[in-house]
């Protein structure tokens, strides 16, 4: 079968670690269900394997989180809980499933807590990869796979930061920091679906007018007025709350722009990871750091039943044919991409 995999990790270019080719078809051990691949999102997750962090201990390794698709055929003595031949989308967190974590209400706990992709799990960027068969929903209807492939990792990461990490309710205010990245757009839709005041960030006209006309009530320029803009925005008061992945850069804006007891939900720090804390602010203002990665099957589960009844569909940047993993790569590493970046199988 055609995959995407990792050659190797590491080194000054981590890009020359991928490769495109065969592998053998794999088999599903018990408690595992083998998909026919039709769409599979690409993430950052991807690009930092074959940089070395997280990588495999052994190669060749398949890349990929994230898969939407067909069931093909169920490891042995494993419950048949969705017939064969039927679309589905794959939750793409791995947890051992015994310990007092996964017993609880958050298994994202786990002291074994991993990806599709991680530990023994190898990714879904192949036509045809293995999952825990508990991870497999329907796909709701009227998605595309495209569509649904964008789901596990960034849309479900987003869902965890608005929903359940700064617990928002209708008629909230929300900044999104970094309009137009792949988390930015999915906590856009699913901020607006539910039915929160969004305020986005971006240096770029171009990224805040695309916002503007995909719903954001306001779109504010990064930098030194965007403090003040936001408060004005807010009559004064600050943001409920703000979904951070930008770090250094945008960092002081958002613990600035924050009422008092607000929160600022971080997955992520593409602009470096080491801002200055400004401890006094935090503890004088009452405000919450959260950091959040990820989701649980729970969330997962929400996170569908609201893309079904709000109607979400995740943006797309551009599709490529698995063949030309290469490219996607390469365009996700620039950074040039509005929206996600998925390849088709089949």
């Amino acid at each position: 079968m055609l995959a995407a995999f990792a050659t190797a990790a590491g080194g000054p270019k981590p890009l020359d670690n991928l490769a495109v080719g065969e592998r053998e078809m794999p088999a599903p051990p018990r408690g595992a269900v083998r998909l026919r691949t039709r769409a599979a999102s690409l993430n950052r997750h991807d690009l930092w394997t074959l940089a070395g962090v997280g990588a495999p201990s052994t190669f060749p390794w398949t890349l990929g989180c994230d898969v939407a698709g067909t069931v093909d055929a169920y490891g042995p003595e494993t419950e048949e809980r969705i017939p064969l031949g039927t679309p589905v989308v794959a939750h793409s967190v791995v947890t051992c499933g015994v310990c007092a974590a996964c017993l609880g209400p958050d298994e994202t706990s786990c002291r074994k807590f991993a990806m599709l992709s991680e530990g023994t799990w190898e990714g879904t960027f192949a036509e045809y990869c293995v999952v825990p068969a508990m991870n497999v929903f329907p796909l709701p209807a009227d998605l595309s796979f495209e569509q649904a492939a964008c789901l596990p990792t960034t849309y479900l990461t987003a869902y965890r930061m608005l929903f359940t990490k700064a617990a928002l309710r209708p008629g909230d205010n929300v900044l999104i920091q970094g309009a137009g990245g792949g988390l930015s757009t999915a906590a856009e839709a699913l901020a607006l679906a539910g039915g929160l005041r969004v305020i986005v960030t971006s240096r770029d006209p171009a990224k805040r007018a695309a916002a503007l006309t995909r719903g954001v009530h306001h779109a504010v320029a990064t930098g030194k007025e965007a403090v003040g803009e936001v408060l004005g925005l807010t009559g004064g008061l600050g943001v409920d709350a703000v979904m951070e992945s930008v770090g250094e850069a945008t960092w002081a804006t958002s613990l600035r722009v924050l009422r008092r007891g607000g929160a600022v939900v971080v997955a992520g720090a593409t602009a470096g990871a080491d801002p200055p804390a400004d401890l006094r602010r935090i503890f004088w203002r009452q405000l919450q750091i959260l950091g959040s990665t990820m989701g649980t099957w729970a969330e997962f589960s929400a996170l569908l039943s609201t893309v079904r009844t709000a109607g979400v569909r995740p943006l797309i940047d551009q599709t490529y044919p698995l063949a030309e993993a290469a490219a996607a790569f390469q365009q996700l590493e620039s950074g040039e991409v509005t929206g996600k970046l998925v390849l088709v199988a089949g």
